[in-house]
């Protein structure tokens, strides 16, 4: 059986990435196509204590290093209980963030070396990648205004605005290096125009199936 594909959706806090999950999810579901929906960090019952721990806003702070270990053991967790056997079978996995975000928000937020973040990476992953990286990109000042609305912020959300500037730059700079693997989508436009080229890239993915 031919592997499934790895779709990843990552973008920082307002993107909107929730309403174009479901796009894609449903565009997928009417042309047949089997998948998994799934969330990192999280996916699993450990994952998501472990998403938790990450996101809860405490007095204690939180060593970037310990942040970054739990992010890769959630990680781990993940591929082995879901996303390795979904692909296995020749599903889809459609993934709202994925190791990319690690290195923006742990490497380009927090500042911590992207060698060290490879490492785990490989350790944790092997060779395996996104298939296509859809990244959807705002400026922070506007997707925080958006993401205000939503709720309680947590850990992340209650950052400054600097730290959201640099997880945006980091995106944008893994987006330019590798441009074969990565769609950059404009999430200040109109939904139908950000759902145009959604389709787009998913019709690609399809005839490459």
């Amino acid at each position: 059986m031919k592997r499934g594909k790895l779709i990843t959706l990552e973008g920082g806090e307002g993107v909107g990435k929730s309403t174009n999950l479901l796009f894609i999810t449903r565009w997928l579901e009417q042309r047949g196509v089997g998948f998994v929906q799934t969330r990192e960090p999280g996916g699993t019952p450990l994952a998501e204590q472990l998403r938790e721990l990450l996101l809860s806003r405490r007095k204690e702070q939180v060593d970037p290093t310990a942040e970054l270990l739990m992010v890769f053991a959630a990680r781990a967790q993940h591929l082995a209980e879901v996303i390795q056997p979904a692909l296995t079978r020749g599903e889809w996995v459609i993934c709202d963030r994925f190791t990319d975000a690690t290195y923006a928000y742990q490497g380009g937020g927090r500042g911590l070396d992207g060698v060290l973040i490879g490492q785990l990476e490989q350790m944790v992953q092997g060779e395996l990648r996104p298939d296509k990286v859809l990244l959807l990109d705002l400026d922070p000042q506007v997707g925080l205004k958006r993401a205000a609305g939503t709720g309680a912020a947590d850990r992340f959300e209650s950052e400054q605005i600097a730290f959201f500037e640099r997880v945006r730059a980091a995106y944008r700079a893994r987006a330019a290096a590798a441009p074969e693997r990565y769609t950059i989508i404009d999430a200040s436009a109109s939904l139908e125009s950000i759902q145009h080229q959604l389709q787009c890239e998913l019709e690609r993915l399809l005839l490459e199936a």
